[in-house]
Formats: C-alpha cells, sequence, structure tokens
C-alpha cells in the first residue's frame, strides 16, 4: 500500500483529525512502549490548554495508508519545535517528515526537533541535514505497578477525593495557581474559570481520574491529573501541583499513588510522566531513556 501525505486540518480543538491523531498515538503504544514521550494524553492536553496556538494546526503533517495513520510531525504550544511519531516499519519517512518540518514547523529561522537518544538512524539523518544537539531534553520516568506497594499515609485531617465525587473550580484553580509558583491570591474571574474547566473537558478527560489530597480547612492541597484508557496497559500523569503550604506533608505523593492504583485497576501496568524531578523518583518512578532537542538555524 502507498503511504499518502496531507496536512492536519485546521478545525480547532477536538475535530475528526485530532481523534485520529489521538486513536493513533494511543495504538502506537498499547502492546509496547514505541514512543515515551510525544503520547495521546499529551495530545489531549495540551489541545484543552488555552495557550496552544491553534492557528497553526494545517501546519502539522499526516503520512496515511488505507489502513490508517503511520506517521505525525506535530507542534506542541507552537511551531518551532517539532515532533515526530512514526510507525514501526515505516522508518524509510524519516528524511521525507525531517524536511517538511523544516517548512511548515520552523519559526523565525530556527527549528527545533525532538529526538530519543537511542534513535541512531534519525540522529544521523538530522546531522547530516545540518541540525546539532543541545543542552535541552525531555526526560520520562516510568512507574511499574507491579514492582511497588504503592502505599501512602496522610497526616490527620487529610482526605483523598476524585473530581467525580466532588469538584470545586475555585479550588482547583487555587492548587494549581499556587502549586505552579505564581503570587498573590488567583484570579477568579469568568475567563479563568472557563480556562480551568477547558483544561478537564478533553473528550477522555476522566473525572474519577483526576485526583485531589483535601486540607482540614477544605482546600486542595495537591492535585494529580491521571490519563487512561480502560483495558490498556500504560497510564499518564499530567499536572501534579501542590499548594506551597502543604508540601512535605505527603500529600503530593499520595495524589500520585492513588491515580495510579485507580488506573491500575483499570488495567494498568505502568504510569508515565513527563519529568525528571526526584520527586517522581522517590515515590516509585525510574528514568527512561530521553529525548534531545536538535537545533538548526536557517
Amino acid at each position: 500500500m502507498s503511504v499518502t501525505f496531507r496536512n492536519f486540518n485546521d478545525e480547532k480543538m477536538f475535530s475528526p483529525d485530532f481523534l485520529m491523531v489521538r486513536d493513533f498515538l494511543m495504538d502506537i503504544n498499547r502492546n509496547d512502549l514505541h514512543f515515551s514521550d510525544f503520547t495521546w494524553e499529551r495530545w489531549e492536553w495540551i489541545f484543552s490548554l488555552p495557550y496552544m496556538d491553534q492557528s497553526r494546526l494545517s501546519s502539522m503533517g499526516l503520512w496515511e495508508e488505507e489502513k490508517g495513520l503511520v506517521a505525525l510531525a506535530a507542534y506542541e504550544e507552537s511551531p518551532g519545535r517539532a515532533y515526530f511519531v512514526i510507525r514501526p516499519g515505516y522508518g524509510y519517512l524519516k528524511e521525507e517528515m525531517l524536511s517538511f518540518a523544516e517548512q511548515s514547523l520552523s519559526h523565525e529561522g530556527c527549528l527545533k526537533i525532538c529526538l530519543h537518544n537511542g534513535d541512531e538512524d534519525f540522529q544521523r539523518i538530522a546531522r547530516r541535514a545540518g541540525y546539532c544537539p543541545t543542552d535541552e531534553r525531555e526526560g520520562i520516568a516510568v512507574f511499574d505497578v507491579a514492582d511497588s506497594s504503592g502505599g501512602y499515609s496522610l497526616p490527620e485531617g487529610f482526605r483523598v477525593i476524585s473530581f467525580a465525587e466532588e469538584y470545586d473550580w475555585k479550588k482547583y484553580n487555587r492548587v494549581l495557581w499556587n502549586g505552579f509558583g505564581h503570587e498573590g491570591e488567583p484570579p477568579e474571574t469568568r475567563e479563568q474559570r472557563i480556562m480551568r474547566e477547558i483544561s478537564l473537558s478533553g473528550p477522555h478527560s476522566d473525572p474519577s481520574l483526576k485526583i485531589a489530597v483535601v486540607a482540614p480547612d477544605g482546600n486542595y492541597a495537591s492535585f494529580c491529573g491521571m490519563w487512561h484508557e480502560e483495558g490498556t496497559g500504560f497510564c499518564f500523569v499530567e499536572p501534579v501541583a501542590t499548594d506551597p503550604l502543604y508540601r512535605r506533608m505527603g500529600c503530593g505523593k499520595a495524589a500520585v499513588l492513588e491515580g495510579i492504583a485507580r488506573c491500575a485497576r483499570r488495567g494498568a501496568w505502568q504510569a508515565l510522566v513527563g519529568s525528571e524531578q526526584l520527586f517522581y523518583y522517590r515515590i516509585g518512578f525510574r528514568p527512561l531513556p530521553a529525548y534531545t532537542f536538535w537545533e538548526k538555524q536557517f
């Protein structure tokens, strides 16, 4: 069967092309972890955030066969950085995909491409095309459910909930605002509420997997967003935030491990997080081979 190319459509949010790519990203890791960096969860999460530039969606590229999608060249927040996902057996498309990315995904005379540190073939192609590795990388960590007790404890008066059980957008807004280092009181405007609720609106965002640790004062001390398709082997952690008022109390650990445990009961045997933070290693994650950004100036 011949492989044909076309651009991603320019329809914003959760379009048919969005869903097709999401299914491709899920299928490619269904039985084995071929691409740990650009996963279906990452794809859906970024489309759920207001700062993704959705005016340039058609600059992304799709390679298809009769049976479906076989390769993707995409950006995340905006063009300037390119990610490649290729179904096993279609590695011969790499040079074509890189050429496309240079034409369509560069920004202000520069393109950074994210390559797996173990993909020597793509690294050689990039080097021949004039790319040089940078000191920027994306780390991935994995949690093996079967090899860990997954236990946690919380101080007296703290409890764990999911957003399917109870949800308060102001408390969700506060834990993310404070947990990600913003100063002052979080805004509680209509625009801020829409932004937070859009972040939970993905078609496969499951409120029973959005975990919060509730402090005795009723505020959310920590939050962990989990992503999992029931019956599949991999689940994903994104995002995690702990209010500085409640750090070093085990709240973040509890939120993450509770989320993983819920996914494990649905069939997950491994959890992935796009991070190299010691926090994750200390609660049972281990590092996987990382990805490095290679850069070319035009």
